[in-house]
């Protein structure tokens, strides 16, 4: 793998200019959605209530009709505007009616809140100099101690991600471990690849993560939580390949600096850690025992009570504002400073705000994610569903295994992905001699492992935001591993149809 050693060379800055950032990126796919919509209709499912015992306890899901597609009366497609005023929905309204669409519990309001309130809180946090005193401090102590910490994160994270989902939280924790590793001699590259990356792999292979597995099992009359032991040995297999690739480049990051493909990344950690840098103290001690105390409630809150984006959010802007306090306190920080450090926390992660917006927008742009509403993206699935099936069990299962993985970067949301597709899935894979338990298996891999890729995650660019790393600089870089990551979910796939996986 070959980088250059800036990123303001003049090598990298000529590939730069040939590489749209994800700003340009998303405008050109607004740009085709929006051509789309003059050339296909919009269409709508039938759906149904459908109660069932699950664990002793009567759950009502929402499911799609088999069969029950229908286009629009007229069936000409009508074509979306280039401007819209009232309700309507032009294709240059996107940015805004992405970024005020949903609710406080998801894309796009809620996760842009999310990441400008962290982004805040930690902009507190680390103004106060306690992380990157506490990061010298520990350097120093546990010298070589980097070859146990980066393997044991990764395997952390990547568990996360299996267990409960993990994925927004990856962003609070890539603010305190992507200055570590830039401090040990490695770069932010590395800081994302044992945060967001290992999480996303536990996330596609997990065998109980409530909010993909069990609801995707759930929908398909799948026994919830069956199949563990197929799905463990995947664990064990792709977090095996993360790890040693991760390991394999921040060796060959510390060993050769220039190798490193977001120099200018690490430049800016390597310089706030020098003006802050001081000699560690109690104050420091207190911040950070605060600061940990507030990451073991936010643990506890999402795996006991089910906190999610705006709970979380307010945990962690309480944690900022303690710091902050004792900062004012031990006489380290104004209160006039604390307030900018909350400002400029936010405005650092405010690309990746927009950019989450901006995501959503295609979505509204093709009609909506509501599947009994009348929209081009229903006539896509409908469409897709229907090219599935035409070949052999094995293709079949990898088409599968494809479409998810396209479809989540229009709905990069594990739960809102299975609750639109696996009504369809699940009973063409009876039609095609696939078992639905493949189908489940086809829907978590597409959706995980194209979450480390696709510039409408909105995890992937808060942390990528927080390591100050730009979508084309990432895509560079784990391309490469992407391909083999799905290349290894295609044998799954083909190993799931060969031994019928129930």
């Amino acid at each position: 793998m070959t980088s250059d050693t800036s990123d303001s060379s003049p090598g990298q800055s000529a590939l730069s200019s040939k590489m749209p950032d994800a700003f340009v990126i998303l405008f050109l796919v607004i740009i085709a959605a929006s051509a789309l919509t003059y050339f296909l209709p919009a269409g709508h499912f039938e759906t149904h209530q459908v109660t069932k015992t699950v664990d002793g306890e009567q759950v009502t899901r929402t499911l799609i009709k088999q069969g029950s597609f229908r286009f629009v009366d007229d069936a000409q497609p009508d074509g979306v505007p280039v401007f819209a005023s009232g309700e309507g929905m032009g294709a240059l309204n996107y940015a805004f009616e992405g970024l005020v669409s949903g609710s406080k519990y998801g894309s796009a309001i809620g996760v842009v809140a999310f990441i400008l309130v962290v982004g805040g809180a930690f902009g507190i946090v680390m103004q106060t100099g306690a992380i990157n005193n506490g990061i010298l401090a520990l350097i120093e102590k546990t010298k070589g101690a980097d070859l146990v910490v980066l393997p044991l994160m990764f395997v952390l994270f990547s568990l996360g991600g299996a267990i409960f989902g993990m994925g927004e939280e990856a962003i609070a924790f890539c603010i305190i471990l992507v200055p570590l590793v830039v401090a040990l001699g490695y770069d932010a590259i590395v800081g994302v690849m044992i945060t967001y990356v290992a999480t996303q792999i536990g996330f596609a292979t997990s065998w109980m993560n409530p909010f993909s597995v069990a609801i995707a099992q759930g929908i398909a009359d799948v026994p919830l939580l069956s199949g563990q032991g197929f799905r463990i040995a995947m664990w064990c297999l792709f977090t095996s390949m993360g790890l040693a690739f991760t390991m394999w480049y921040a060796r060959g990051v510390k060993r050769q600096p220039s190798r490193s493909m977001c120099a200018s990344s690490n430049e800016y950690f390597k310089q706030q850690q020098l003006s802050v840098q001081g000699s560690y103290g109690h104050l420091d001690s207190a911040i950070l025992l605060v600061f940990f105390s507030g990451i073991v409630w936010v643990i506890w809150g999402v795996t006991q009570h089910a906190y999610y984006i705006p709970e979380i959010a307010t945990q962690f802007f309480c944690i900022g504002l303690a710091a902050g306090v004792l900062a004012f306190f031990g006489k380290r920080m104004s209160a006039n400073q604390v307030s900018a450090a909350f400002q400029q926390g936010a405005k650092d992660l405010l690309p990746a705000a927009l950019i989450v917006g901006m995501a959503k927008g295609i979505v509204l742009v093709l009609g909506g994610d509501n599947v009994s509403e009348p929209s081009v993206l229903n006539s896509i699935l409908y469409y897709a569903s229907g090219a599935i099936g035409e070949t052999s069990t094995y293709v079949n299962a990898v088409a599968m295994l494809g479409f998810q993985s396209v479809f989540n970067f229009f709905v990069a949301s594990g739960s809102g992905q299975a609750a639109i597709t696996m009504p369809l899935m699940a009973p063409l894979s009876d039609l095609v001699g696939i078992s639905r338990q493949t189908a489940v298996l086809a829907f978590q891999l597409g959706d995980g492992l194209s979450n480390i890729i696709i510039p409408t995650s909105a995890s992937l660019i808060g942390c990528l935001g927080v390591a100050r790393i730009d979508w084309s600089q990432w895509l560079r870089f784990i391309w490469r591993f992407f391909l083999l990551l799905f290349a290894t979910a295609i044998a799954a796939m083909c190993t799931a149809v060969a031994i019928g996986f129930q």
